[in-house]
Order: C-alpha cells, then sequence, then structure tokens
C-alpha cells in the first residue's frame, strides 16, 4: 500500500478528459492486480481512461489477429520477446518512433525495426539446493549437459516460451548442432518427467526431489517476498547462482509492449509505453513483481541487489523470435517433451 501511495503522490494529480476519444485499450496478459495500480495513475496522472482485457498470452496475439482492423485493442503487453516476436510476425504491431523509449530502453532490449519494447527483464537461471549443492560446483549453463548432474536436474516443459528462448539463445551463442547437443545431454540429466510451472522447479529443489533447477528470477522473487509462508519456506531453502559469468553472461528475456497495426488511439498508446519508462514505475515494477528496470540509472528492489550484480547476455532479444522454430525442433530432437 505504501508503494501505490507514492507512486500516486509522485506523479501527480493529473486531470480528467471530457474527450470520449480520449482512452487507451490494452490486451495484457499481466494478472489485473500486477498492472492497474499503474494503469489508474497513468489516468490520473494524464486523464487518458485505460480499457483493460486480460488473457493468455498467445490467446491475446490469436485474438488481435482474428479481431483485424477491427481490433480495439491499442497496446499488447506481453511477457517474453519470443511472444512479441510470433506478435510482430503475425503483422498486429507497428513501428513507433520515440525518443523517450529510443533513450530509456537499451538497443537489444527492443525490437529492432521498433515494433515492441521491453518494459522490464528476468533472467533465466540455475537454483540450488544450499544444503546440497556447493554454487563453486556450478559454471554455466552449457555445464549442466555434463553427465555428473544425471539425475539431478528439474525444469518445466518444452512447451514453455521461456525454456524455448532460452535454447534459442544457445542456438545464437554456438549454433544448432551444439544446441541440439547440449538439449540431449540435459534432457538425460532431468530428474523427472518436466512437469509444472517455474515455482514448482524451484519446490522440487527444496524437497529434495532435484538438486538444481533452472527457472525465472521474477518467481523466486514473489515466493521470497510474497506473502504465503510455505512457498516463502522452500524458497528460502534454495539458492540463486548466475550462470555464464564469465562469457556471454546471464540469459535475460522481458515483460514488453507493443502498439497494435490497427490502433485507433496511437498516441495514447504511445504515452503509455512512455509512461511506463518513468523512473518511479520502473522501481514499482521491480518492487511488486520482482522484475529488474530496463531504464539504465534506475536501481532494482534492495532484495534483488542482495542476489549481488551479474553480466547479462548482451544478445538482442529479436534473435529469441528468429531462432524459436529451431529451438523447437531442437527440443523434440533432444526429447525434451
Amino acid at each position: 500500500m505504501r508503494v501505490l501511495l507514492i507512486l500516486f503522490l509522485v506523479l501527480g494529480a493529473g486531470h480528467v478528459s471530457a474527450n470520449n476519444e480520449n482512452v487507451v485499450n490494452i490486451y495484457s496478459s499481466r494478472q489485473s492486480q500486477l498492472i492497474q495500480p499503474v494503469l489508474k495513475a497513468f489516468t490520473k496522472d494524464t486523464g487518458i481512461k485505460v480499457n483493460l482485457v486480460t488473457g493468455k498470452d498467445d490467446a491475446l496475439i490469436e485474438r488481435i489477429r482474428r479481431e483485424g482492423p477491427n481490433t480495439p485493442a491499442d497496446v499488447l503487453l506481453t511477457a517474453d520477446a519470443g511472444r512479441l516476436s510470433r506478435a510482430k510476425q503475425a503483422k498486429i504491431l507497428q513501428p513507433i518512433k520515440s525518443s523517450i523509449l529510443f533513450r530509456s530502453i537499451p538497443a537489444n532490449l527492443r525490437d529492432p525495426e521498433n515494433t515492441w519494447f521491453g518494459l522490464t527483464y528476468r533472467s533465466r537461471v540455475i537454483f540450488y539446493k544450499k544444503s546440497t549443492i556447493n554454487p563453486n560446483q556450478l559454471s554455466s549453463y552449457e555445464d549442466l549437459a555434463d553427465p555428473k548432474w544425471k539425475g539431478r536436474i528439474c525444469v518445466r516443459s518444452s512447451d514453455s516460451i521461456y525454456n524455448q528462448s532460452l535454447v534459442a539463445s544457445m542456438i545464437a551463442a554456438k549454433g544448432m548442432p551444439f544446441a541440439e547437443k547440449w538439449v540431449k545431454g540435459l534432457v538425460s540429466n532431468f530428474s523427472r518427467k518436466p512437469q509444472g510451472g517455474d515455482r514448482d522447479q524451484i519446490k522440487a529443489v527444496a524437497s529434495g526431489v532435484c538438486d538444481i533447477a533452472i527457472a525465472n528470477t521474477y518467481y523466486y522473487a514473489q515466493m521470497l517476498f510474497g506473502g504465503d509462508k510455505r512457498l516463502k519456506g522452500a524458497a528460502e531453502q534454495v539458492g540463486i547462482f548466475w550462470p555464464n559469468q564469465k562469457d556471454r553472461g546471464a540469459h535475460i528475456n522481458i515483460s514488453g509492449a507493443a502498439v497494435t497495426a490497427a490502433t485507433k488511439h496511437k498516441a495514447n498508446a504511445i504515452k503509455l509505453l512512455e509512461y511506463m519508462l518513468e523512473d518511479v514505475v520502473q522501481g514499482w515494477y521491480s518492487t511488486v513483481n520482482g522484475e529488474y528496470p530496463v531504464k539504465p540509472g534506475v536501481p532494482a528492489d534492495s532484495r534483488l541487489q542482495k542476489w549481488g550484480k551479474f553480466k547479462t547476455d548482451a544478445l538482442n532479444l529479436s534473435s529469441l523470435g528468429r531462432f524459436n522454430a529451431q529451438a523447437v525442433k531442437a527440443m523434440d530432437i533432444g526429447g525434451w517433451r
């Protein structure tokens, strides 16, 4: 509550417009409670009314495609550059120009053709059982295919766009033949059939089902800092490790947004995206969602900072979409179900 109060106070009282067209319509995969405070503050500060539709990522992309030029959606807000690339390939997005977005978002976290933009980022890293694993035993994603980890790794299924994007990043870094071999080695080290979400992998490490897991940092943050004592207790037994710090850096991905090709309120849509790059909004996302600000100079929440500084992969995230089909093929060949 204190965070939201600060948000409203900093962003100001704003004004109310009588213009019925002074609206922006968002299709978002974010749960309502994780974005509504920002949208309410945006309306309070700008007078622009926000209409929000929430749903599953791929379903929203398909809905916009089916609605075609009649879609009411002005903004698509979703997670993972791979999904945003799918939306671009479906021709439901349009390139936009904004000096604020260009200045505030590093080039590798936005589409080179300016159709989508990262708003926050997270890293897909290694989590380990503190009582079992010495972090000095860990090093890189590549090392997870080593037979020494046989029967010791938990991860969710190949259907996860997060895993597809991780494999796509491996293809970008090492090529398809290496990625295929790596996937086979990784799969041979699974402690169980892939199942559940990222929180389930972290819980599995805590309960001893496996020694290490691959998951996104923001799930870990939400477990540690949320109100569920059981999730917090599980997360406290697990440590976080940043892979590939001696070479390309830890794999990262984004929560991002784009303006639809058929928008009727383009100026308002761009204004909303720019608003999400305000320092206070970037900080709010880090505190509430456990993600990292994309805007240089805005610090992550102090609790995340305690995990230490880490080197991130500088790969342009458009590559995650470009290599997605190959990633799915490599996972299929390797038996990652």
